[in-house]
Formats: structure tokens, sequence, C-alpha cells
């Protein structure tokens, strides 16, 4: 165990560092341990990729907001958004709005762009009647248990994610980009190395060649940092599968990816890959107030199906370009 004079750091779990659970001796506003919290994110956020700050009497979208704006950097706004959030304003949302019976895969934030926030928090302001966790994964080890082949093929061709928005299956376009304007549509895909195309109904198809592995500027150290397994249509369970192809051909399906060159990527490779997802995750249960801190590209995170009532906010900051 190390210490600050107001704070105790330990690993929660024995075999690993992730996350590194942080607590007052004494009870407290985590607003008033602003220096010693500080202090441990820069010594432990590096290392361990993620920290968890447990048993402090803050709770809701204010006090949390101001805990993340206090690092210094300006909270970032959803933009690209590839699921549906509610903007609570300045730079809080809700985390994805799926129906509760769904569970979200590990992800890296919007590592589904060339662009993406370097830190990430969520805040449980009401934990959820049963499960509901945030699972969390260290991309580090995720990229050394990937078979070397599997990488290498995935570094050397990169991904191509492909989008159609609208037609009642996905979020409209309006929604994505934040505006009803095609220009400043046009004008952000430009910026952001997006290809476009309006359709004559005047819906908007996208595709981005991106990254498979990354660097992390800090540590050096290479991650597996991309949500082809969650874009891909192999994610979707067999009969909606089925029902979509039914609906739309391949190439209007709400979201795809493939290598970058623009050939399938195979099932079975997708598979292994959500294997070694499932052996790296690590889950524990909110409590009421918590605050988990994540470097974005070391950790990735995802969320368990639940029942009852569940909210878990989620801000972001330090764009990675």
């Amino acid at each position: 165990m190390s210490k600050t004079t107001n704070l105790r750091i330990n690993p929660m779990f024995a075999e690993h560092d992730l996350p590194k659970i942080v607590t007052p001796t004494v009870g407290g506003r985590l607003s008033d341990y602003l220096q010693d919290a500080h202090q441990i994110v820069e010594e432990e956020l590096l290392r361990a990729g993620g920290v968890l700050f447990r048993g402090f009497d803050t709770i809701g979208e204010e006090p949390f907001q101001e805990f993340a704006r206090s690092f210094g950097s300006p909270l970032l706004n959803y933009e690209f958004a590839s699921t549906p959030r509610t903007d609570l304003g300045d730079g809080v949302y809700t985390t994805t709005e799926y129906p509760a019976h769904q569970q979200i895969p590990l992800h890296n934030e919007q590592a589904y762009t060339l662009n993406w926030p370097m830190k990430i928090w969520f805040h449980c302001i009401t934990p959820a009647e049963t499960e509901g966790e945030t699972p969390i994964a260290d991309s580090r080890l995720i990229y050394n248990k990937i078979d070397p082949k599997i990488r290498q093929r995935f570094d050397s061709k990169k991904l191509k994610y492909v989008r159609n928005y609208g037609n009642g299956l996905d979020l409209p376009w309006e929604k994505v980009f934040g505006t009803e304007d095609k220009k400043q549509v046009e004008r952000f895909c430009l910026a952001n190395k997006i290809n476009f195309e309006w359709n004559l109904d005047g819906d908007l198809r996208t595709s981005q060649v991106c990254q498979a592995v990354a660097q992390h500027p800090k540590t050096h150290e290479m991650v597996w940092f991309n949500q082809a397994h969650l874009f891909h249509i192999s994610n979707l369970e067999a009969n909606i599968r089925e029902i979509l192809l039914s609906v739309v051909d391949e190439e209007n399906l709400p979201r795809n990816v493939y290598y970058g060159d623009g050939s399938p990527i195979e099932d079975s490779i997708l598979a292994e890959i959500r294997g070694v997802l499932d052996e790296c995750t690590i889950k524990f249960p909110w409590q009421a107030g918590d605050i988990l801190m994540l470097d974005n590209m070391l950790v990735a995170h995802s969320r368990s199906r639940f029942t009852g009532a569940r909210k878990v906010v989620v801000a972001m900051a330090e764009g990675n370009v």
C-alpha cells in the first residue's frame, strides 16, 4: 500500500494493478483532496491505466464535471458519435443509451476514428439493481495476447469503417454531426479524412481508414486500438444479422468494417480477437459516488447488461491531435 497524506492507494485486485483504488483516510468531498488526487493520477495513471476514486461524498453531474475539469484540459464534445447519448451540458454526457438487456463490447472511446480523447472519466450516480458494471481491460495486455500474425495483418492493412446513417436503422447524420447543414458535415469530413457521399434521398454514407494498433505517445507502449469487433456485422446476433441483410444490401448496412483495402475481415479472426478481449476483462460493481479515470489508449471499457435504474455519466478530455 502506498498513500499520500490524506488518501490511500491500493490495487483493487491482487493479481494486477488495474484499477488502482483511491480512498480517503477520513470522509469528505473529492474536491477537498484535489492536490493529492492530481499527484496520484500523475504517478499511477500511465502505469496502471486506470484509477478509481471511491468513498468520497461526491455524487452528481456538477461535482463530477468540476473534478474532471480540475485536471486542466477543457472537456470535449462527443463529435462524430457512434452511439446515442444525452448531452447533459458542458462536456458531460450520459453513457451509451442502449437497452438494459444489451451488453456493449470492450472498446477504446472513438478508436474508430483518427481523433480520440486521451482521458475519459465515468461517474456512477446510481448503481444498477443488478450487474450494470463498466468492465475494463488493459489494451497493452490485449495487444500482447493477440496472435502476432493477426496483429501484423491488422497493422499493415489498417481498417476501413463504413457507416450509413438514418433510415431508422442507426443514428441520423444530423445527430452524429450535430448539424442539419450538409456543407458543415462535408467540411468536417474533409478536415478529418473521412470520405462521404450523399444518395438521392439525401442520406449519407461515410468511410474512413484508421489505425488497428497504436503507440501511446507518452509510454511508447503498443496498444490494440480499434473497434473492428464492434462495427463488424458478426457482432450482431445471427437472427438480427439475417433480418438486417434481408432489408438492405451489405454496402448499405448501418455500419460495417473491412480491412483498409476494402477486403472482408474473416469472422474467425474476429472471434479469436473477442476471445482475447473476454480473457482480459476486469469487472467490479459500481458504488454510488465512484469516479473511474482511464487513460483511453491504455484501457478499454464496456458495459454489462443490467436491471433497475442505472445512471453513469461520462466526460472526456485531451484530444490526441
